[in-house]
């Protein structure tokens, strides 16, 4: 009699797997090379018509994994099955090829032989092994499939009479009721009772009972066959037929299989697709596990290796670019920083108020963060010196008089990288010392409408502008809505970078609120543009000093954001200077490290020296008697700073401490030389 040839399992992996396996790598697993479980699907075999012959072309023995593989398998669709296997990812590409895999092989071999011997459990049988290394940079996945299963000495063998077409061995009836109890419950194997016309379907866990009876004859055993070939019957049947034979071989020397590969009734008079045969085995040694067999052929080749899936041809760029702008992040969480939050980072909506030097050297580092959302805001146009200083900049913006700075620096961002929420708004803030005509008034209330509305949409606030009285009144919004304030300011050789202390929590007590960029004043903020020369109107500073101080607020803020206390976190005390002191100080530490609360940086030293200061109860910019009065007085406060001399000073009583200071210096009795 002919040896049963059986229809090896073909994996179908779908750009999901692949998709969600990237996510897993890069989030969950990491550097981890455990075993996992995954989860594939099977349903009945299918063939095409060829329209030219009429004759039905047989498809592959598929197994089908997708985007939820790795989760707990969920409803399967009606003729189709589930089915488990053991899936282990390496590292590198070289672990991959080097690695042990018959001894992996034959672990899942063992688990599948102790599931029929010590438990009688069929739910194994399908267990399939899967290899994989992934290539995150290329988006190129290797891979290699196997499909445990039992070699049986001697071989099955069919009888004379072949593999035949189901009706011929069942009517109708018994077809269709085996086919509704399919339907409504789908067995990857179960035997059948026939009775007159009626087939009864049952589990598999019915086969003590089944075979009991005394009409061996009347049982048939059935399995969803995955294979459409009219005389190879699926690669499930080979542990089937195993787990009969080491559990009953008294009642399976000769056994009626049945192929269901019917998932609806047949139409238009076409036959049943299920296929009928009598397999018999020779008697075996009982409790002797046997050889396996199933690595998955290359279907280019038909030799045994592994594949390779290569997605990034078919993957939309922005798609690539958006993982790939999150994958060097992601790497830090893998041995460096477990704990760092880069989704608090991401979703933080920075506003950039200026758009020169270091609003583009911030905007590229928040960019490097991750961050999504990006608005800039700026007033002037870019010129042709621009371009070699500020690197959202290109020759082409200078001509026919320049782009608008903070609109063009937002359209450069989202060539870089287009999945960056960036905007560009031209806007002139209002400042101290700066009168604004009756003429104007109009349009500079829109202006600051339009600004506290950006303060309002955005989490983090950058100021990056060139003069001193600009960074005024987002200091005022900063501080009245209590927003992440982070100030840049640039010498020649010299930088300051700072985060502005937020107002006290409610239910803080011994709050030390930190200073604002004005709190080291005593006098407001006046007119510095009027009457400069050339060298005073230009940013005139070391070329390397901009990417510095932009780079350093970008960290500043993001360690800000890592510290558990948030705005409110408590800098560094003045000691904390060396690496020992930094470890002692977990207090305030972010996971990043420390907090500070300014950074004052002198390139012609190479030095970095960290500042407290504490908030002044007097400053023009952040202190309660100037916020009260802009929350009740709101734009027409504004109006009055910009163009009343001494008007900040009056409400924060700056004019009465002025006073007094004369007053002391009137009363000093100077000696004066002969």
């Amino acid at each position: 009699m002919p040896v049963v040839q059986f229809a090896p399992f073909s994996s179908l992996v779908q750009p999901g797997f692949w998709h969600e396996l990237t996510r897993l790598k890069i989030d969950v697993l990491r550097l981890s090379d455990e075993s996992l479980t995954v989860s594939g699907t099977y349903s009945v075999g299918r063939s095409i018509r060829d329209r030219e012959t009429g004759q039905d072309v047989a498809l592959g023995c598929n197994l089908v994994l997708g985007a939820a593989a790795f989760e707990q398998p969920s409803q399967v669709p009606p003729m189709s099955v589930a089915m488990r296997g053991v899936f282990k990812n390496y590292n590198t590409v070289e672990e991959f090829k080097a690695a042990d895999k018959a001894t992996t092989f034959n672990s899942v071999a063992n688990d599948i032989w102790h599931s029929i011997v010590e438990n009688r459990d069929t739910s194994k049988l399908t267990q399939f092994l899967l290899l994989t290394f992934a290539d995150l940079k290329k988006y190129q996945y290797y891979y290699w499939f196997a499909f445990p299963a039992f070699v049986a000495k001697p071989a099955w063998e069919i009888s004379t009479e072949g593999w035949r077409a189901a009706d011929h061995e069942l009517n109708a009836s018994q077809l269709i009721s085996i086919l509704e109890s399919l339907s409504a419950q789908t067995k990857p194997f179960f035997l059948v009772n026939l009775t007159g016309d009626v087939a009864e379907v049952h589990s598999m866990e019915r086969a003590d009972t089944c075979f009991a009876s005394d009409a061996p004859d009347s049982i048939i055993v059935g399995f969803l066959d995955p294979s459409a070939s009219p005389d190879n019957p699926g690669w499930p049947l080979r542990n089937l037929l195993t787990y009969l034979q080491t559990l009953y071989p008294s009642k399976v020397s000769s056994v009626r299989v049945l192929c269901w590969r019917d998932g609806e009734l047949p139409v238009g008079g076409r036959p049943w697709k299920s296929r009928f045969g009598i397999v018999t085995g020779g008697a075996r040694q009982q409790n002797a596990k046997p050889t396996a067999v199933g690595w998955e052929r290359h279907p280019a080749t038909n030799k045994l290796a592994a594949r390779m899936a290569d997605l990034a041809p078919m993957m939309d760029p922005s798609r690539l670019a958006d993982q790939a702008v999150d994958l060097n992040l992601k790497l830090m969480r893998w041995r460096i920083i477990p704990s760092l939050d880069l989704e608090k980072v991401a979703s933080t909506r920075c506003l950039l108020l200026g758009a020169g030097t270091l609003g583009c050297y911030v905007a590229r580092t928040l960019m490097g963060w991750g961050v999504r959302t990006i608005t800039l805001v700026d007033s002037s146009r870019v010129s042709f010196s621009n371009p070699v200083r500020q690197p959202l900049f290109d020759f082409e913006d200078c001509l026919n008089g320049g782009k608008p700075k903070a609109a063009c620096a937002a359209e450069h961002l989202k060539k870089i990288f287009p999945g960056i929420n960036a905007t560009g708004y031209n806007l002139l803030i209002p400042m101290p010392g700066h009168p604004i005509p009756a003429s104007s008034t109009e349009q500079t209330q829109k202006d600051v409408a339009l600004l506290e509305k950006l303060f309002d949409q955005h989490d983090a606030v950058f100021l990056l502008m060139d003069s001193r009285e600009s960074r005024w009144l987002p200091t005022v919004l900063g501080a009245a809505k209590n927003k992440i304030v982070l100030n840049a300011a640039l010498g020649f050789d010299t930088y300051l970078v700072m985060r502005h202390g937020a107002r006290a929590p409610v239910s803080a007590s011994n709050f030390q609120r930190l200073g604002c960029y004005y709190c080291n004043d005593i006098v407001a903020p006046a007119d510095s543009l009027t009457d400069r020369t050339l060298d005073q109107m230009c940013t005139v500073t070391r070329p390397g000093l901009a990417p510095i101080a932009a780079s350093t607020a970008v960290e500043l803020m993001v360690s800000l954001l890592q510290h558990p206390d948030g705005i409110h976190a408590p800098p560094p005390p003045p000691q904390s200077i060396t690496a020992n002191d930094v470890a002692s100080e977990s207090a305030y530490n972010s996971v990043l490290g420390l907090v500070p609360h300014q950074l004052r940086g002198f390139l012609a030293q190479f030095r970095t020296l960290p500042v407290t200061g504490a908030a002044f109860d007097g400053c023009t910019g952040c202190s309660e008697a100037v916020i009260d009065v802009y929350e009740k007085e709101g734009f027409a406060m504004v109006l009055r700073a910009c163009s009343e001399t001494g008007y900040l000073e009056a409400i924060t009583g700056l004019d009465k401490l002025h006073m007094e200071g004369d007053a002391a210096l009137e009363s000093v009795d100077w000696e004066e030389d002969e």
